[in-house]
């Protein structure tokens, strides 16, 4: 049986009941109904972000496309209906959009099914090509690639973008119909300079970049750079993500071929809120069989006075890096679980990352470490960022992370922040049972 405190939570965030009756006599158009146990049908797609439910709560808070009218509510159940959907994205005009089922983004207008090769053709661009060009046995490490099959590269990646980068206009709720795995495979959504937007329900698997760049240059021995997030968000604000699955798979990183050495990285971020993003909650979301995750600032010096975010409620497993890395902002983390056994080869290097300044606020965390992991390791820094907070758990034991990591490094998390937080509906003050309990409230699907 679920605990008092998340029954109350659970309310608070399906306050919005409504009968079909109700909502076509509002003219509100076809909706998502979703059953709760308790209580009639749930309008998910007219739901907005409850009061004070973190970061994107703020000032005038998160309403996505509650106000559409019927003639901007739809339902779409392939890529070119999405697109047309979205609409332009400079379009602010109230709408909500539907998916129903998974939409392939690497899909032409008519549908068919499109092949990295398909977006290579006419460019000029074939992988063996760019190996022999770049090899750094001849092409050296000191410079970045230029010339015919670098300009053959960009231009096919180029392709692939117009296709697979879905931009999501402001005051917009896109929702997952329960019951029919909705979600979006192979797409990239750009929330790009716009306010007011909700993610909900929605699994977002196989964001891959046919082209990946060399970069001999970064790191000691270089690396593959690959370009698409499942979802970004750029100079955005008042985002609520919500009940959402991020995944590799089916291809995941154990997959990738090496050359040069290092591994052919066809994966960026899963969610990253960056260039000045800010006012944005994650919540009940599930990340999972990915490396670099969550990025929150771009660069150490993205936007300071932004990048405010409230992440609840999530669990992250089978996940490597950047859960979230942090720079800049302010930053809460509470009631997430934090799986750290090595799955499907994601073996983890750290969670939480606090730099560039990072005022971070991890409360009521757990984190489920296996047999020979180090707490030490949990956290990470580059000694100008913050960890404050209490109530964390390790294995079920309350535990001092950021003891544990200044004790075994040289560069120290700061233990103080210059804010406290107050939009925290949902925050429970206890991490004892959130694997369970999150478990089974988490990711997409689960609102059906």
């Amino acid at each position: 049986m679920a605990s008092p405190s998340h029954r109350r939570s659970l309310r608070t965030r399906r306050a919005v009941l409504v009968s079909t009756a109700a909502v076509a006599a509002a003219g509100l158009g076809a909706a998502v109904f979703a059953m709760t146990a308790n209580a009639g049908p749930v309008d998910l797609a007219h739901q907005v972000l409850p009061a004070k439910d973190g970061w994107a709560a703020s000032g005038t808070g998160t309403t996505g496309g509650a106000q559409a009218d019927s003639a901007h509510v739809f339902t779409v159940s392939t890529r070119a209906q999405l697109v047309k959907a979205l609409g332009s994205a400079t379009n602010s005009a109230a709408k909500i959009i539907q998916i129903k089922g998974t939409i392939d983004a690497n899909t032409n207008g008519a549908g068919k099914k499109l092949t990295c090769a398909d977006y290579a053709a006419g460019t000029g661009y074939s992988l063996a090509a760019y190996l022999k060009a770049y090899d750094p046995a001849t092409y050296g490490r000191s410079k970045v690639p230029s010339g015919t099959q670098e300009k053959a590269r960009a231009a096919a990646q180029a392709a692939q973008a117009k296709n697979i980068v879905l931009k999501v206009p402001a005051n917009t709720t896109l929702v997952g119909v329960p019951g029919t795995n909705a979600g979006i495979t192979g797409g990239s959504l750009q929330v790009k300079n716009v306010d007011n937007v909700i993610i909900r329900n929605l699994t977002f698997s196989a964001t891959e970049d046919c082209f990946p760049q060399w970069d001999p240059t970064d790191g000691s021995t270089g690396n593959w750079n690959s370009a698409y997030d499942s979802v970004t968000l750029r100079g955005a604000t008042h985002v609520w993500a919500d009940h959402n699955t991020f995944t590799d798979a089916p291809h995941l990183d154990s997959a990738n071929p090496k050359y040069y050495g290092r591994e052919y990285q066809i994966h960026d971020g899963a969610l990253d809120i960056t260039n000045g993003s800010d006012l944005v909650t994650v919540e009940r979301n599930q990340f999972t069989n990915h490396d670099k995750t969550m990025l929150i600032g771009g660069s150490d010096t993205d936007s300071v006075g932004k990048l405010r975010v409230s992440i609840h409620h999530n669990v992250w497993k089978g996940i490597v890096q950047r859960a979230p890395l942090a720079r800049i902002g302010q930053i809460h983390i509470y009631n997430n679980y934090f799986d750290t056994t090595t799955l499907n080869g994601y073996a983890p290097l750290y969670t939480i990352n606090s730099r560039a300044k990072a005022q971070v606020v991890a409360e009521h965390n757990a984190w489920k470490l296996p047999s020979g992991g180090r707490t030490a390791k949990l956290l990470s820094g580059d000694g100008t960022g913050s960890v404050a907070g209490t109530g964390n758990l390790v294995n079920g034991t309350a535990t001092d992370l950021v003891g544990a990591y200044n004790a075994a490094n040289s560069k120290k998390l700061k233990t103080t922040v210059n804010w406290k937080p107050v939009l925290t509906t949902g925050l429970q003050t206890t991490a004892k049972n959130l694997a369970t309990e999150l478990a089974r409230t988490t990711g997409a699907g689960v609102l059906s």
